[in-house]
C-alpha cells in the first residue's frame, strides 16, 4: 500500500511539473533565460573583480567566454560599421569584430569591477506580435546606493533557435545607434580609410564615452 502511494505521488509530481511548464508562456521563457544570464554574469564579475588588474587577457577570455553564446557581437559589430560594412575586406570586418568588443570590456569592465555590490533586475519581456523571433526585455540596474537605472535588451533568435541580445538601450540611450554615429563620424575624419577607424577604434570608444558623461554633467 505505501508503495503504491508513492508512485501516486511521484505520478501527481509529475503531471504538476508538466503542467507548469506547459503554462510558461514564450516571453517568460524569454525573461527567465535573460535573467539566467544576466545573473551568471554579475557573479562572473563580483567572482573576478581582482582578475581585472591582475591580469586583464584572463579576465577578458573569461568574459568573453560567458558572453559569447548570449550576446551576438557580430552582427551588432556589422551594424556599428552600417553601410561602410560593404567597403572592408572579410578580414577587416573580422578583425573589426575582435576590435569592438574589446573595446566594450576596455571601456566598462574596469568601471563594473571597480563599482560597489550591484543588483540587475529583469522585470519583464516581450515578444513583437508580428515576428516570435524577436523581443524585448526590460530590467533594472540598482547600485549600491540605491540609484535605478532602465536597461533595455534587443533580442532576436538565430539559425539555431537560440535567444541573443543584439541591441542594449540604457536610460533612454540606443547603444548600438552611439556606436554606429560613431563609427560614421571616424570614416569622415579619416577620409573614408576602414582600416585607419578600425585601428582606431578604442580611442574612439573612450571619447565616446567622455562625452556621454559630460552630457550628464
Amino acid at each position: 500500500m505505501l508503495a503504491l502511494t508513492q508512485r501516486v505521488c511521484l505520478v501527481f509530481a509529475l503531471l504538476t511539473l508538466g503542467l507548469g511548464q506547459a503554462w510558461a508562456s514564450p516571453e517568460d521563457e524569454l525573461k527567465q533565460y535573460v535573467d539566467d544570464n544576466t545573473q551568471k554574469l554579475v557573479q562572473k564579475l563580483n567572482s573576478e573583480r581582482g582578475l581585472y588588474s591582475e591580469d586583464p587577457e584572463a579576465f577578458y577570455a573569461s568574459m568573453d567566454e560567458t558572453l559569447d553564446q548570449f550576446v551576438d557581437f557580430r552582427r551588432i559589430a556589422a551594424r556599428v560599421m552600417g553601410r561602410y560594412a560593404r567597403q572592408a575586406s572579410p578580414e577587416q570586418r573580422d578583425e573589426f569584430v575582435e576590435k569592438f568588443k574589446r573595446s566594450l570590456f576596455d571601456s566598462y569592465a574596469q568601471a563594473l569591477v571597480s563599482a560597489d555590490n550591484f543588483e540587475i533586475t529583469v522585470k519583464d519581456a516581450t515578444i513583437m506580435s508580428d515576428n516570435d523571433g524577436r523581443g524585448t526585455v526590460q530590467m533594472e540596474m540598482i547600485s549600491a546606493s540605491g540609484t535605478r537605472y532602465p536597461v533595455t535588451y534587443s533580442m532576436y533568435k538565430n539559425a539555431d533557435g537560440r535567444w541573443m541580445m543584439e541591441n542594449v538601450i540604457v536610460e533612454g540611450v540606443n547603444i548600438g545607434l552611439a556606436f554606429r554615429d560613431r563609427f560614421a563620424q571616424e570614416m569622415e575624419e579619416n577620409r573614408g580609410q576602414v582600416q585607419a577607424v578600425i585601428d582606431g577604434w578604442g580611442d574612439a570608444i573612450e571619447s565616446l564615452k567622455l562625452d556621454e558623461e559630460l552630457d550628464r554633467s
